[in-house]
């Protein structure tokens, strides 16, 4: 059975800090104006210690393998990666529409770069209500703040 039609989205566990990593790393790696300032072991740690005990977390399971994940934050999207191999195939689309169905504004923050995800987020329906120039991030990238008002 093809991995399309087993689409599973689900609570993440701590046991699922291991997978949502390497997915993170996996997605991160696969821009080349990304800047690599994490070891594999620090994204690890920032998951199982940060994300998954402070913020609702919510993956996305295809033939029992975990492409992506969402955390959100109160009215904040902090983190969204799908494996590289999986964008462009509606997992995103189910992914954030579950995650955030009951916020009536949602935010995030973009790098500038990421043309990809902007369209993304635009054809959801996010404006972007500012620019920046990377100061407040620890990459440094230019960034946007976008937001969803429904």
């Amino acid at each position: 059975m093809s991995d399309d039609l087993e689409i599973i989205l689900r609570p993440a566990t701590s046991s699922d800090a291991g997978a949502i990593a390497k997915v993170m790393r996996a997605s991160l790696n696969s821009f080349d104006w990304m800047p690599v300032i994490h070891t594999p072991d620090e994204d690890f740690t920032f998951i199982r210690d940060i994300v998954l005990p402070k913020q609702q977390v919510m993956v996305v399971e295809a033939g029992e393998r975990i492409v992506g994940f969402i955390a959100v934050n109160g009215d904040w999207v902090e983190q969204l990666y799908l494996d590289p191999t999986r964008t462009g195939q509606g997992i995103g689309s189910r992914l954030f529409v579950q995650a955030t169905a009951a916020l009536q504004v949602v935010k995030l923050r973009c790098f500038q770069a990421n043309s990809g995800a902007r369209r993304f987020y635009e054809r959801h329906g996010f404006r972007a209500e500012a620019f920046g120039n990377g100061s407040t991030n620890e990459e440094g990238l230019p960034d946007i703040l976008y937001v969803l008002r429904r």
